[in-house]
């Protein structure tokens, strides 16, 4: 390429005049001389290509081809020594023609740029994504949702299309972005990394995570569609008091939103900051950045999507982990499992329960907080409300609890799969010290690199990192929504404020949710978060789906009754874990726990439902009794969809 300065402006001459020398301090920084001294070899093979390439340029002048062939020239010489040592022997032929007078010296930097620094810079970046494709996987993610993302913000146009995504998602879309929420990054490697460790108690969560879901499609799924508007508390508010009840669930669902967020920022810092070497607060950001673009601008529709991607791409990828894992044993679970109790330091006591959870009440307590905290997580709830009508909602449950049955199941096979390979000889290379590196729960991350290579590792990594910008999604717009619909729209306003302002508080509160996350995310690093996930859930048992489900079936029920039990059931999960050992000896440092059980739920809930039960019959109000008379029009809508969007026949 030769081009003359006759015909550019003297400021685009300069302003090229810049940039090389720009990239002339890039390489002088680097230093590629160096690498030259000393090997006579190599001088004469740089000597050599610096000629070669000007002889192609030559050529290429002289045949003024469509394609410039010295491009060729640039790649080679790139792959071959280097970007640096490349871009130094195309700034030699640049003053090589320059010398003969071939070049003027005023466009000398624009023809090096063109000719040089641009097919250097190309081979260089496409060389490093070849060589590295599983650190950029993630970023084609982000590519991909962020196209998504200004789909998605140009049909949202109303309050209804940023909370539900307008109510146009069908069930079989729903049932797969219920799944992509629900299925977390706590899930897919905490969960296998949990089996890895300790075997069967490692099921039990998977099992408690499940048993949830028919909760919810037999007793909740048809009447939150048709009860519900935006949110969960609009249910809770149809007959009781709007401004205690919606300040009440608008609390409850801030509280298990923060708690699993800062789980959810904590796990990404760390997963990212393994998988990719990107410093824990830049990898808290970028998540944190992510949420905030796919919310704000494409609300409830870009996260409908980003969540079915997600849960595509993690479907397909355990599914893939787990067949190379029976076909190593000829798809005979029984003999993965001999090889497991054979390769694990436990034996045959991994197959049995006790291993982590050593006594019953906490086991129930614990399979308690998961399957009523399931039923009453403000973000899975939401969702409910993205569907036309009660029949769609109903098979979204089924579709959702079809796919997340499968993945647990998956999951199982995997974690046995993970003691097998990583505690084989082969395995050693994953581990540092003695200990798997990264931890426990990245054992099914190192498990895909022995399965698939560093293709498959890429392509796990990548549906890692989906999974928590999913999760955190789905978070974020519940607690925004939390704010602008409960708090400010029917609180605040008590029902008066207007679509467009609704908008502007529901957005703004998720940029503030975003910083919160992120900054909590960052001051958590070092912190045990195993306490905020358990009270996230036990919260959401306690004081969300206590009220919820009573507000559906139970009469009697009364404003006074369903806010004094709340906030019981609330301030006991939360003292009861602030008193037992995960936080009271593990994170205060005393010696023994005053609450001796890690999960509270149990008793919280059993506290949160005796409490509506007494406070609701002792209360001989007005009031009271005009809510317990509305129970039957209540009754009408939940049953029929009468009076609600999109009613079908049943």
């Amino acid at each position: 390429m030769n081009l003359t300065g006759n015909f550019f402006p003297l400021g685009l001459l300069w302003f090229t005049d810049l940039l090389m020398i720009l990239v002339a301090v890039l390489v002088w920084r680097n230093k590629p001389w160096k690498v030259l001294v000393g090997d006579t070899g190599l001088q004469h093979r740089f000597l050599a290509a610096c000629l070669a390439l000007t002889l192609i340029w030559l050529i290429n002048i002289d045949l003024s081809l469509g394609v410039a062939i010295h491009f060729l020239g640039m790649t080679t010489i790139t792959l071959m020594f280097g970007w640096s040592l490349a871009l130094m022997a195309a700034f030699v032929a640049q003053l090589g023609f320059v010398l003969f007078g071939v070049d003027q010296l005023d466009s000398i930097a624009l023809n090096f740029l063109l000719s040089g620094a641009l097919p250097v810079l190309v081979t260089w970046r496409w060389h490093r994504f070849i060589e590295s494709f599983h650190s950029n996987n993630p970023f084609i993610f982000i590519m991909g949702t962020l196209g998504i993302t200004y789909w998605a913000a140009r049909k949202t146009k109303s309050a209804s299309d940023f909370y539900t995504a307008g109510g146009g998602i069908t069930g079989f879309q729903n049932g797969l972005a219920i799944a992509g929420d629900y299925m977390s990054a706590a899930a897919f490697l905490g969960v296998s990394g949990l089996i890895y460790l300790k075997g069967y108690d490692g099921v039990i969560y998977a099992v408690s995570f499940l048993v949830g879901w028919p909760i919810i499609l037999f007793f909740m799924a048809e009447k939150l569609r048709n009860l519900g508007k935006f949110t969960f508390a609009d249910i809770a508010a149809y007959r009781l008091g709007q401004k205690e009840i919606r300040t009440l669930a608008a609390f409850g669902s801030l509280s298990v939103v923060i708690l699993y967020l800062i789980a959810q920022m904590v796990g990404a810092g760390k997963l990212i900051q393994v998988l990719f070497g990107m410093e824990y607060e830049f990898a808290v950001m970028l998540v944190g950045v992510m949420m905030i673009i796919y919310v704000t601008f494409g609300g409830m529709l870009a996260t409908t999507w980003v969540q079915i991607i997600k849960a595509c791409l993690l479907l397909t990828g355990v599914s893939f982990m787990a067949i190379m894992v029976l076909y190593h044993f000829d798809f005979n679970f029984e003999a993965l499992a001999v090889s497991a109790t054979q390769n694990h330091t436990a034996g045959e006591s991994i197959l049995a329960p006790g291993g982590f959870i050593s006594d019953p009440i906490s086991a129930i307590s614990l399979g308690m907080a998961l399957m009523l905290g399931t039923a009453g997580l403000p973000h899975v709830l939401m969702r409910f409300f993205t569907v036309g009508n009660a029949k769609e909602a109903r098979k979204s449950v089924v579709y959702a609890t079809g796919f997340i049955g499968y993945f647990y199941l998956v999951i199982a096979v995997i974690g046995l799969g993970a003691i097998v390979f990583l505690n084989s000889p082969e395995g050693q290379g994953y581990f540092v010290d003695g200990k798997l590196f990264g931890g426990n729960n990245m054992a099914s991350i190192h498990l895909s690199h022995m399965l698939g290579g560093n293709a498959f590792l890429g392509f796990i990594s990548a549906v890692a990192f989906a999974t928590i910008l999913a999760v955190v999604s789905g978070l974020t717009l519940a607690g925004a929504s939390a704010i602008s619909h409960d708090i400010y729209a029917n609180v605040i306003c008590k029902g008066k404020a207007n679509e467009e302002m609704e908008m502007k508080v529901s957005k703004r509160s998720v940029i503030v949710i975003g910083v919160v996350g992120v900054a909590l995310g960052i001051a958590f690093e070092h912190q045990n978060i195993a306490f905020m996930v358990g009270l996230a859930f036990a919260i959401a048992a306690s004081a969300n789906f206590p009220i919820l489900f009573l507000s559906i079936y139970w009469s009697k029920l009364t404003t006074r009754g369903a806010f004094i039990g709340g906030l019981m059931g609330l301030f006991t999960a939360v003292i009861l874990v602030i008193l037992g050992p995960v936080v009271w000896v593990s994170v205060l440092g005393n010696e023994e726990a005053i609450f001796p059980y890690k999960h509270p739920a149990l008793f919280s809930v059993i506290v949160a439902f005796v409490s509506i039960w007494f406070f609701s019959i002792t209360d001989k109000s007005q009031r009271a009794k005009d809510e317990i008379h509305a129970f039957e029009a209540q009754k009408v809508r939940a049953e029929t969809g009468f009076g609600a969007d999109g009613a079908v026949d049943h």
